[in-house]
């Protein structure tokens, strides 16, 4: 009979202990799958913030080389 009921605490141990692993298991892979969701979002941000300040400086410069070839075309016709 004790031989049964220590079988029977060690079968109960062993399924509480499965059940735990699974849980942490399941915790960890969210929390990595979170992780890794947060990076994709961050690197996709960063590379639109760098992809908006290059159509910035690229409007500008057109707008200072337009605006110097105007210049110089207008001193040539005139001058």
């Amino acid at each position: 009979m004790k031989m049964r009921q220590s079988l029977a605490d060690w079968e109960r141990a062993f399924v509480r202990e499965v059940t735990l692993d699974r849980y942490r298991r399941d915790s960890l892979r969210r929390t990595s799958e979170q992780r890794a969701h947060k990076r994709e979002v961050q690197r996709r941000h960063k590379r639109g913030s760098v992809r908006f300040t290059l159509l910035v400086l690229t409007l500008i410069m057109t707008a200072v080389i337009v605006t110097v070839v105007m210049f110089r075309t207008l001193y040539l016709v005139l001058g």
